[in-house]
């Protein structure tokens, strides 16, 4: 195993600035998402770690050594790529030993690490069939097997899961988990699905535009985002951005104001996760005009606004609010994000 550190990375495509200066730590036996929506960087940076691109300036160290240079072989890595990449050609057990027969392995080598990948992606009985007998799920297992069979460094993954319907996607997901922390395997994983991202993740680096705007863990990635992106990007419903104005100091919020950060002038932005509010008698809570009532069956999603500005928030589903109600709302003030209007920054909160 292995630690990765992406330092300084840049990549341009002629005058299109792909990636800007990332740095990135991965620690040994850490798994890492890079999420972000498409055309933010993160595929690119995977092909310049793997050696399938070449950056424009900066390094990759694995292990402690810089590998810019080195052909993907000697990289001590193995990939899973979205469309599989298994060979229709083989059995399911010549795909899972590929990569071994290219390094020359004995066969009793071959033989035990096929037999161990194969049991870790519960495909045994799979091993004399050929690809086109498998499904979706049984396939990209097979991708993996013959990824982990190498017993790579650092084992990266493409949107592995993307091809493939959402049940078999969260099957597939659970066994991932499992696998990979058996494994013990430095891992770096591109989504564009906060929820892979989270449930799979022991940290999340969010990038947008060719930066990392955050690294994370899941739970402090979620509930502490450091941009308005990081925090609209991540959740469902995304986090609520409400513009307020400050008067000394102060931001109305019902019967209770709230403490806006220091030097926020004239108005801030109250970031706000749809969980964490409760309802409030009026004129006590804030004031939400609701559009539309959801009942969701594990809760109830209201979307609607507050000062004129769009909202989605989430109230137990035994609560009874219809569509077109006027409701107040209190507001968990440990659970607010403020942001810079400007910037679009995460602003420090005033503590006690």
């Amino acid at each position: 195993m292995a630690n990765i550190v992406i330092d300084r990375i840049r990549k341009s495509f002629g005058t299109f600035e792909a990636l800007k200066e990332v740095s990135l730590t991965i620690n040994d036996g850490e798994f890492v998402s890079l999420l972000g929506p498409s055309g933010c960087g993160k595929t690119t940076l995977l092909r310049i770690i793997a050696g399938l691109e070449t950056a424009t300036s900066g390094d990759v160290l694995i292990g402690g050594k810089s590998v810019i240079g080195l052909p993907p072989k000697e990289r001590g890595l193995a990939m899973v790529f979205q469309n599989y990449a298994v060979f229709p050609h083989m059995t399911v057990y010549e795909n899972v030993a590929f990569g071994l027969r290219m390094q020359k392995a004995d066969d009793a080598r071959v033989k035990a690490q096929v037999e161990k990948a194969a049991g870790l992606l519960h495909i045994e009985q799979y091993l004399d069939r050929y690809p086109n007998k498998l499904s979706g799920g049984q396939r990209q297992r097979v991708a993996v097997a013959r990824a982990l069979a190498v017993e790579p460094k650092v084992l990266l993954m493409d949107e592995p899961l993307s091809n493939l319907d959402a049940l078999l996607r969260l099957e597939m997901r659970t066994e991932l988990k499992t696998v990979l922390q058996s494994a013990g395997t430095t891992t770096i994983y591109v989504t564009h699905d906060q929820t892979e991202a989270m449930g799979l993740s022991d940290r999340i680096a969010v990038m947008h535009n060719g930066v990392v705007e955050q690294v994370g863990t899941p739970v402090n990635v979620y509930n502490y985002p450091a941009t308005r992106f990081v925090g609209g990007f991540i959740g469902n419903p995304p986090m609520n951005f409400i513009k307020v104005p400050v008067t000394n100091g102060q931001v109305a919020a019902g019967s209770e104001p709230l403490t806006a950060p220091k030097d926020s002038g004239n108005e801030v932005i109250l970031g706000l996760r749809g969980e964490a509010v409760q309802l409030a008698p009026l004129p006590l809570g804030l004031e939400m005009k609701v559009r539309v009532a959801e009942p969701m069956g594990s809760h109830l999603l209201l979307t609607g606004s507050i000062h004129d500005q769009p909202v989605r928030v989430i109230l137990p589903s035994s609560e009874t609010v219809r569509s077109g109600d006027v409701i107040g709302l209190k507001l968990d003030p440990n659970r607010i994000t403020w942001l810079s209007p400007e910037s679009g920054k995460s602003i420090p909160a005033v503590t006690a």
